[in-house]
């Protein structure tokens, strides 16, 4: 009698085990990992494993298994046709079947698992829940005659335990699809408010966004000069269009012009304009993008680019609306706006004498930090649709979803490449999508620590080379045998360069004051 009462004082504890073990895990898998341990160390056999049907119920599954000392053949994610199996007539009829001896199977599959793991006998027991069977629960032993007409009664109670988890745990993962799924309708939403708030390409409700288009609503209306700060690729142009439509002038031209994409010997050209003959190749007269934009809104991009021999003529233009063409004495009256924009540290390049100070206080009248992305999260989910769609529309494809897992892994990406870095990721997604969910792929998002240490690596390396060209040409950075060129690079990109490293070329100069500060 006692060993009787110990024997299921066993069982109802393992009953207790398996209820605690439904209460805390809700993922499915996990679960029926958890419950086939349990059931293989208080049954004394050397399997356990839970079968559900395939969507189409043509096979089952197995979904987990705890087999500690099995060889490899009945494995998690094995299918067994539901026809002419042995599993899939305790599927279809709610019979538990108990296989005695290896010879009570006839299917294809039983025969060779048994042989394969040596197993002698074993019992497959129907889940059924409320009237409804949702898998199979199997047990297999290495000994003959294992499982008595007492022991298939207690796993009988026990595999509708195991139904009931399974059925909470499939109405858990529903409702959480569910979930992603309105998700998904909110941020459509979203995006066709935000489309009618008319803020053309800037998508985001973050407060910090909703800050700088405060903003811009309020400067606008006025003429007063916009500087718009922020690093690479956050949208400052489209903030500058966003000023330009809605000012007074929006029926004129908005001229851009990025002043770190064009040669210092052009740029002056540019901006300005020449006459005929004003330098070698000047065959005819050129109207440069002041004039263009008289009356309308100048965009300067990269205004921390400018050289310091033309800051001068910039700051003239500011204060008097006046300026020559390169080549010409004549004085040309222009009525421009002028938003500028960098994503250099202005007030470090005053100090360093490399941007002029009364420039400067002529571009800050009103200041906007346009924030990085990092600092707009709530804005990336928005972004990712609009820029899917965006790009879906150009290739002709639908796309109706995005994984809620990889949204996740974008939202805590900290793109140092800003908007632009997440719109080129999206466009690759698109690319590669061949369904209606879009396929993102997040390597490059999951391995952050190792790109990075390859990126600073990098840059050590090429810190390394500048510093070792600027020694061999004396500091000097443009001309045919400067750095730049040595390099084989813009003039201005490596003074970019130079400038994020905290690299001053007037330190490799024999004989100037930096230099001999520096020994």
């Amino acid at each position: 009698m006692q060993a009787e009462l110990g024997h299921e004082k066993e069982r109802l504890k393992l009953l207790l085990d398996m209820t605690n073990t439904l209460v805390l895990n809700l993922g499915l898998r996990d679960l029926l990992r958890a419950i086939s341990a349990s059931i293989r160390q208080d049954m004394n056999c050397d399997s356990v494993g839970v079968w559900l049907p395939c969507p189409e119920r043509r096979q089952l599954r197995q979904l987990a298994m705890d087999f500690p000392e099995g060889r490899g053949f009945s494995k998690e994610d094995v299918r067994v046709p539901v026809e002419g199996s042995e599993l899939g007539t305790v599927f279809k009829t709610g019979t538990p079947l108990v296989i005695r001896t290896s010879a009570d199977v006839t299917s294809e599959y039983a025969i060779a698992a048994l042989q394969a793991e040596s197993l002698e006998s074993g019992c497959a027991l129907p889940l059924i829940s409320r009237n409804r069977t949702l898998g199979v629960l199997t047990l297999g032993s290495r000994i003959k005659n294992s499982f008595s007409t007492e022991d298939v009664d207690f796993l009988s109670r026990v595999a509708g335990q195991v139904a009931i988890a399974i059925e909470n745990a499939l109405a858990y993962r529903e409702i959480a699809e569910l979930k992603d799924k309105l998700a998904q309708e909110k941020l459509y939403l979203e995006e066709e408010i935000r489309g009618e708030v008319d803020f053309e390409g800037i998508v985001g409700q973050s407060s910090a966004l909703r800050q700088v288009l405060q903003l811009v609503e309020t400067v606008a209306t006025s003429d007063s000069t916009v500087l718009l700060l922020g690093e690479t690729g956050t949208g400052k142009e489209l903030v500058a269009r966003a000023i330009h439509d809605r000012s007074r002038r929006k029926e004129r031209t908005l001229i851009k012009l990025n002043c770190a994409a064009i040669p210092t010997g052009l740029l002056e050209s540019e901006l300005f304009g020449h006459e005929r003959g004003a330098f070698t190749g000047a065959v005819t007269q050129k109207i440069g993008r002041l004039e263009l934009a008289d009356q309308g809104t100048l965009f300067l991009d990269e205004v921390g680019d400018i050289p310091l021999e033309l800051q001068p003529k910039l700051l003239r233009v500011l204060q008097d609306g006046e300026f020559e063409r390169l080549g010409s004495t004549q004085t040309k009256k222009v009525d421009v706006r002028l938003v500028a924009a960098t994503n250099r540290d202005l007030d470090r390049m005053i100090e360093d004498r490399q941007f002029r100070s009364d420039l400067y206080y002529r571009l800050n009248v009103f200041p906007i930090r346009i924030p990085p992305l990092r600092e707009r999260p709530e804005d990336i989910p928005l972004l990712v649709r609009y820029f899917s769609q965006k790009y879906a529309r150009r290739m002709e494809k639908q796309i109706d979803s995005i994984p809620a897992a990889a949204m996740r892994k974008l939202t805590r990406w900290h793109w140092p490449g800003n908007v632009r870095e997440l719109q080129n990721l999206v466009e690759r997604a698109v690319i590669l999508t061949r369904g209606n969910s879009l396929a993102i792929s997040l390597p490059e998002l999951a391995d952050g620590g190792a790109h990075l240490a390859l990126a600073r690596a990098s840059s050590a390396d090429e810190q390394d080379r500048i510093v070792r060209i600027l020694k061999e040409t004396k500091g000097h950075v443009g001309g045919p045998k400067g750095a730049a060129a040595r390099m084989g690079i813009k003039r201005t990109t490596l003074l970019t360069r130079m400038k994020k490293m905290g690299i001053d070329p007037r330190t490799f100069i024999p004989g100037s004051p930096r230099a001999e500060a520096v020994k």
